[in-house]
């Protein structure tokens, strides 16, 4: 019977570590997708300081692309505003792609603002804060679907109550708008 015991108190003790490795599993992924979340915010403020500059510059030597500039301005202003995170702020940052990727088109028709240094300067700048912006994304998606894998996995699953907001989380994905196919210049030229 002594033997039966200590098989007993073995079994609920290995048991109890099994299921509380389960738990780190669960909070460390909830946790990811935080730390994700706020990686891709702080990439958008990046860009929304740099916005400003890139504008100014170009404005100098572009003066039919106002309305690009403008629109860029206030979806730049309404991502500021959205909650960090928030759909709306992923919208905002959504139409932003869309609109800065009309600007590199409407740029490539001024060459003395191509070969300016500062304006090369600040498009080097851009294109790496846009880089990073996309390495955020994926590192999101990937700590979004990790934890996701994790909670509907038992025994994990038991612990999905501790992460129901970060669950609620959803994939940073292209809008079908056109942001997925390539760019035709001879849109942006008329």
């Amino acid at each position: 019977m002594g033997a039966l015991l200590v098989i007993f108190v073995f079994a609920v003790v290995i048991l109890t570590f099994y299921l509380y490795s389960c738990y780190v599993k669960v909070i460390k992924s909830g946790n990811a997708v935080r730390e994700a979340k706020s990686s891709i915010d702080v990439q958008f403020r990046k860009r929304y300081d740099l916005l400003p500059n890139i504008l100014t510059i170009a404005a100098k030597f572009m003066t039919h692309e106002k309305e690009i500039f403008t629109k860029i301005t206030e979806l730049r202003t309404q991502a500021l505003q959205a909650p960090a995170g928030s759909q709306e702020a992923f919208v905002c940052n959504q139409k932003l792609d869309g609109l800065l990727g009309q600007l590199k088109v409407s740029m490539e028709n001024y060459p003395t603002l191509k070969s300016d240094a500062t304006m090369t300067q600040a498009m080097k700048t851009y294109n790496e804060v846009e880089e990073h912006i996309a390495a955020a994304r994926r590192f999101y998606n990937s700590a979004v679907t990790q934890l996701r894998n994790y909670v509907m996995i038992f025994p994990t699953s038991l612990f999905k109550d501790l992460v129901k907001e970060e669950m609620q989380s959803t994939y940073y994905e292209i809008e079908e708008s056109g942001q997925r196919g390539a760019i035709n210049a001879s849109d942006y030229l008329k």
